[in-house]
């Protein structure tokens, strides 16, 4: 290993090529050194130190690696973020960047490693995973391009794989939602069925629904002033300060309400009873 240090260059008591700078206020002369294998190796290096140190940048030391970036991430980066966000990032970054890219020294990962890297994790993780693992990567070697521990962050020049499919949607097809509409016509259950699939409203909110919350001729003063009467569902008590949480309900739920087992003998009582 040749050892080469930085106004004309010399060598050192090891025979490694230097270069001295002007001295600094303190009259402490500035010595800039590099190394490598062989005299024209150290030279090259040399001449990279003196680059850096003529762009203003600080130099970093040579072994700080990739995991060195993402370990001061997640410690220092993720400050008052979630206790959620903070677990899915570290739990990210241990098992996909850590294991594959840690190794690597920070000043020597090129945008090839980071394609190949994301195309092997493509093989086995869906694009919301692998949009993940490279947010990760990118903002940890940002923070450290910040830091003036690398030049320049070649993460963001890579872009995602497509990734493998994810699991399929759980949600009704428009023509099993029919399928489930006319199935449950004529039965106890219609009205809820229908009000849940045309509002989105969740099963324990219709079941705590009561009439004084449903309003199937309109609602005046709670819209604009262009649409002041509307027919709607109220779903669950109101947040100090907020108006009760509502939904538009449209012709076809309306009339399902309306039409109901408990509508045929809802009276002026049964303000506070329940829908279903």
């Amino acid at each position: 290993m040749v050892t080469a240090a930085c106004i004309g260059t010399r060598r050192d008591s090891a025979g490694s090529p230097r270069r001295t700078s002007a001295s600094p206020p303190s009259g402490k002369r500035i010595v800039k050194r590099g190394s490598g294998k062989t005299k024209t190796e150290a030279k090259n290096e040399l001449k990279e130190v003196l680059r850096d140190h003529e762009d203003g940048l600080a130099i970093a030391p040579t072994g700080y690696t990739v995991a060195d970036a993402v370990n001061d991430w997640l410690a220092y980066g993720l400050a008052g973020r979630d206790e959620g966000t903070v677990e899915a990032c570290t739990i990210l970054s241990r098992n996909h960047v850590i294991p594959a890219l840690g190794a690597r020294k920070l000043r020597d990962l090129s945008a090839e490693d980071v394609d190949r890297w994301l195309a092997t994790k493509a093989k086995t993780l869906n694009r919301r995973t692998l949009q993940g693992v490279h947010s990760c990567q990118n903002r940890s070697v940002k923070r450290a391009m910040a830091r003036d521990k690398v030049k320049r962050n070649v993460v963001e020049l890579c872009s995602v794989p497509q990734g493998q499919p994810g699991r399929p949607s759980k949600a009704l097809t428009f023509a099993q939602a029919e399928a489930v509409l006319k199935a449950a016509e004529g039965t106890s259950m219609h009205a809820s069925i229908v009000v849940a699939l045309l509002t989105g409203a969740r099963t324990e909110e219709l079941r705590a629904l009561t009439w004084d919350h449903v309003f199937l001729k309109g609602r005046a003063g709670r819209r604009s002033a262009a649409a002041p009467a509307y027919r709607c569902v109220a779903l669950g008590p109101a947040r100090r300060g907020h108006q009760d949480p509502e939904v538009p309900a449209n012709a076809r739920s309306a009339g399902a309400l309306r039409r109901g087992p408990v509508a045929a003998v809802r009276g002026p009582g049964l303000g506070a009873a329940r829908c279903w």
